[in-house]
């Protein structure tokens, strides 16, 4: 493929990057913005083209990461008129990630679609500079704080065929909590890349100390096997598989690779990677891989008669002791957050699934014995939590309370598993009782606004009844933030959602649910317990396309996931107009499968779990934004931070 400045494709410019750093990257120390050099490195070695990347720090802050790839286009961009690796580096939505139509491109897995990887790196560096080799020529350019300070000049020869980039950046301490890069951290970033890039040639240099080197020939299997301590139950399973040329459902080229083994004992190892990006927090594509290990594992246990009377596997029982890496390869990724800690991109969960489920049944009826090593131990964790169950039904049978009348509660027990949807209106709730796994979700239905309860004192709270239902529903008590954790013995769901319209009722909903809980039942917020559902805004009716593939239902979560769709479609040569686009006004549109399937199944919905802040911190911002008395207060913060919706947008 050619790779000249007609590849770079320019979006939008930099300037919002150091007004508001948290929005494009993390701000306790510069590892992450090292990291976006780092993945364009490796996305070079990805497309073929690299097989030796060095990274430097040295003694005066400053980081360099070099590789072997095609170099950076240095002619002039013939849309923005100056060198092309400026464009590259001054401009947010600028590189050559961005031409998905082009089959053959390096980046066509990518994990940085949203292309602001390394203008942030020059934005929050106080100083930055580029050396290229390419084209029988090295050229250098330098920046400060994201704009030219040292235009590209030619520093001399070099040989016809030599290529390569090296980025020094000294990031900007002003932007960190802490301006030291955390050494442990960089090293297992890089020693990951190696594992997924198997004969890529890492290496990590100290200036005046020593040179760590990493290469893994055999890649996951090698890596995952020196991450645990335990003695495997079963040998490990490694393979991948990708959509070959034709597939129905995928594009060619996506898939997963991985590496998954079972032990009885010992610590668990799991990491995961979407086009080369860790994903620390997981997502949809461990999602799938959970669903195809459960499917498979559950269906070979049936098909031998292995379950004992009583015992229902769930996929939790099946992989309480699984430890795996995971790689998938997802076009058009979507990810919670620019920092890419999560896949948020529907379509992984049945990519993967499909990718695996198969070869790891083929597996286990190959090697039955050690495939019922691993079911049994599925069927003892099904069986301890079981017994937990039991022992939390005991529990409750001593407390009666009466719970709300329109609660639709569930059949199960187990507080670890039990879901609480707060739903928005009679119509969604409705859907939602309809839709739901009657087994594990329960159902409360909101009507109205709930009330503001800021400045409401205790012992008035269960005056108003939404408030009441909610905690007769919970089987908590309100108490304050230094209450000790024992007032959650007595709660009854593991999860407790809001899900309401995305709209402004909608969010304004959200918030009062949220002073609700933070005020009066701050240990749920600070174990974990609370969440936000994530409907999706838009509906693509995709036509069928002859016998073998039907008409389809996609969901879009936002405006870019709709773009990212209507591009995916197009490639399978699906014209943009031929798709019908229908936007949701509120949860009461859709049926209980529309919702069960987008917003309540845990194998395809996005949650959003809602952290606990520090009191110094949040306790006068919650002040401003919901105190009576504040409303001069409110206005003018509206008027100061409005264009955060925006952004956010």
């Amino acid at each position: 493929m050619t790779y000249t400045a007609d590849s770079i494709s320019v979006l939008k410019g930099l300037e919002p990057v150091r007004h508001r750093p948290g929005m494009y990257t993390r701000t306790d120390n510069p590892l992450h913005i090292i990291q976006e050099a780092i993945d364009n490195a490796a996305d070079e070695a990805l497309g073929g083209y690299c097989k030796h990347i060095l990274v430097t720090l040295h003694n005066d802050g400053s980081v360099s990461v070099q590789d072997d790839g095609r170099g950076i286009p240095v002619e002039i961009h013939p849309v923005e008129k100056v060198p092309t690796v400026e464009v590259v580096f001054t401009q947010l939505h600028a590189g050559g990630k961005f031409n998905k139509g082009d089959g053959t491109s390096a980046y066509r897995f990518s994990g940085g679609l949203h292309g602001v990887g390394v203008s942030v790196t020059n934005a929050l560096s106080r100083r930055l500079e580029v050396e290229i080799t390419r084209g029988g020529a090295r050229h250098q350019i330098a920046f400060s704080g994201g704009v030219v300070i040292e235009p590209l000049q030619r520093l001399g020869d070099a040989p016809k065929k030599a290529s390569s980039t090296r980025v020094r950046a000294w990031p900007d301490a002003q932007f960190f909590d802490s301006p030291t890069i955390p050494l442990s951290e960089l090293e297992r970033l890089l020693r990951s890349k190696a594992v997924l890039l198997p004969g890529l040639e890492i290496a990590l240099k100290i200036e005046n100390g020593e040179t760590k080197t990493w290469c893994f020939a055999s890649g996951m299997q090698q890596y995952l096997a020196e991450q645990l301590e335990g003695e495997l139950a079963a040998p490990m399973f490694t393979s991948e598989k990708y959509a070959p040329p034709g597939d129905e459902n995928f594009p060619v080229g996506s898939g997963a690779a991985w590496a998954i083994c079972w032990t009885s004992e010992g610590n668990l190892a799991r990491e995961s990677y979407v086009n080369l990006i860790p994903t620390p927090a997981g997502g949809t594509h461990e999602t799938g891989l959970r669903q195809a290990a459960f499917e498979a594992i559950k269906n070979f246990a049936e098909h031998r008669a292995l379950l004992p009377k009583g015992v229902k596997l769930a996929a939790e029982d099946v992989f309480s002791r699984a430890s795996y890496v995971l790689a998938a390869r997802v076009l058009d990724p979507s990810f919670q957050g620019q920092t890419k800690e999560r896949l948020n991109s529907r379509d992984a969960v049945a990519l993967v699934s499909r990718m695996v489920r198969d070869p790891l049944e083929l597996w286990l009826n190959e090697h039955p014995d050690d495939a019922k090593k691993i079911t049994e131990l599925a069927i003892r964790a099904a069986q301890a939590r079981s017994r937990v169950g039991q022992k939390v039904e005991k529990r409750k049978q001593s407390g009666v309370a009466i719970l709300p009348g329109k609660l639709s509660d569930c059949q199960s027990e187990d507080i670890r598993r039990n879901e609480l949807f707060l739903v928005e209106g009679d119509s969604a709730g409705g859907s939602a009782k309809s839709g739901r796994d009657k087994e594990l979700q329960a159902i409360l239905p909101l009507r109205g606004k709930v009330l503001n309860t800021w400045e409401i004192e205790v012992g008035s709270l269960f005056a108003n009844r939404e408030v009441h239902d909610i905690a007769v529903a919970l089987g908590i008590d309100p108490h304050p933030r230094e209450a000790k954790d024992n007032v959650l013995d007595t709660l009854r769901y593991g999860k407790v959602v809001i899900m309401t319209d995305a709209d402004v009722d909608g969010s304004h909903i959200r918030v009062l649910l949220c002073t609700l809980f933070y005020r009066h039942f701050p240990k749920l917020i600070e174990h974990g317990h609370l969440y936000f559902a994530q409907p999706p805004l838009y509906r693509l009716d995709v036509p069928a396309q002859g016998k073998k593939r039907p008409a389809r239902k996609l969901y879009a979560l936002d405006n870019d996931e709709r773009q990212a769709m209507l591009d995916r479609l197009q490639l399978e040569g699906i014209k943009p107009e031929a798709v019908a686009l229908s936007r949701f006004k509120g949860l009461g549109e859709m049926n209980p499968e529309q919702l069960w399937e987008t917003t309540m199944s845990p194998d395809t919905r996005r949650l959003m779990r809602i952290r606990q802040p520090s009191a110094d911190a949040a306790n006068p911002v919650m002040n401003m934004l919901m105190a009576k008395n504040e409303s001069a207060g409110r206005r003018a913060w509206m008027e100061a931070n409005g264009a955060l919706i925006g952004a956010e947008i």
